[in-house]
C-alpha cells in the first residue's frame, strides 16, 4: 500500500459532489428524549466522481488514473473546490489565517491545521498535503522570509531553520491550500458510454484516508 503524490483531475473533480460525513449514534430512551454520542473525533469526506464526466475524454482520463492506482490499493490527491484553503475560496490565503502553535524557544516544528468555528465547539483539522508553493508563514504577525523554514508538502509540517525558531509565547500562524488524501471506494468501474452521451452520471466513489 502507498500514496501516490499526484492530484485527481481538477477539471473532473470541480464538477464532482461530497463533503465531509460524521457518524454520530443517537438513542431515544423512553421518555422521547435523545442521548447523542459521536463515534468519529474527525470527520471524514466522501465524494462522486462521476459528476464531473462530462464527455468520453474525461472517462479515458478516470480509467487512466484509476488503473495506475490500481483501483483502492494506493491513495491520491483530490482537490475539494468547495474547501482547498486556509480561507474562504474566493479569498487569497493570508499568513495569518490559521494558528498553528505558540513559540517556546526550542520547538522547531508546526504542524499545518485549519480551525472550523469559533464560538461553541471549534473543531481542528490537521492538514497534511498542502499545496506546494502556496503556504506563507507568519511569527507573531509578522510574515516570514520563506528561507526560514521549510515546508513538508507530503506532512504539513513546517519546520524553523536554526536561527529562526519562534520565541517564547510567539503566535505561528499560516496560510495554505491544501489537497484531500483520498483513495478510490471501489475496485470496479462500470463504464457505458451510450449512457455518457444520454447524460447519465456514472459512479465513481471517493473517501478521505488518514494516517
Amino acid at each position: 500500500m502507498a500514496f501516490h503524490e499526484v492530484r485527481f483531475p481538477p477539471g473532473i473533480s470541480l464538477g464532482a459532489t461530497g463533503g465531509p460525513e460524521r457518524r454520530t449514534e443517537i438513542v431515544v430512551v423512553g421518555s422521547g428524549a435523545e442521548e447523542r454520542n459521536s463515534r468519529w473525533a474527525d470527520s471524514k469526506r466522501r465524494y462522486n466522481a462521476g459528476y464531473g464526466v462530462k464527455s468520453a475524454d474525461d472517462l479515458h482520463a478516470v480509467i487512466a488514473f484509476f488503473e495506475e492506482r490500481r483501483g483502492r490499493l494506493h491513495g491520491f490527491r483530490w482537490k475539494d473546490w468547495s474547501d482547498y484553503k486556509s480561507c474562504a475560496p474566493s479569498a487569497t490565503p493570508s499568513a495569518t489565517d490559521q494558528a498553528i502553535g505558540t513559540g517556546d524557544g526550542a520547538t522547531a516544528a508546526f504542524q499545518l491545521a485549519k480551525t472550523y468555528g469559533s464560538s461553541f465547539a471549534p473543531w481542528t483539522r490537521t492538514i497534511g498535503k498542502p499545496v506546494a508553493g502556496t503556504v506563507v508563514v507568519a511569527v507573531g504577525g509578522v510574515t516570514a522570509n520563506p528561507a526560514d523554514y521549510v515546508v513538508g508538502t507530503t506532512t504539513g509540517v513546517v519546520t524553523f531553520l536554526a536561527g529562526h525558531i519562534p520565541g517564547s509565547g510567539q503566535a505561528v500562524t499560516a496560510g495554505f491550500e491544501f489537497d484531500v488524501p483520498v483513495r478510490f471506494d471501489t475496485d470496479q468501474l462500470e463504464i457505458n458510454l451510450a449512457h455518457i452521451a444520454a447524460g447519465s452520471i456514472p459512479h465513481i466513489p471517493i473517501v478521505e484516508i488518514r494516517p
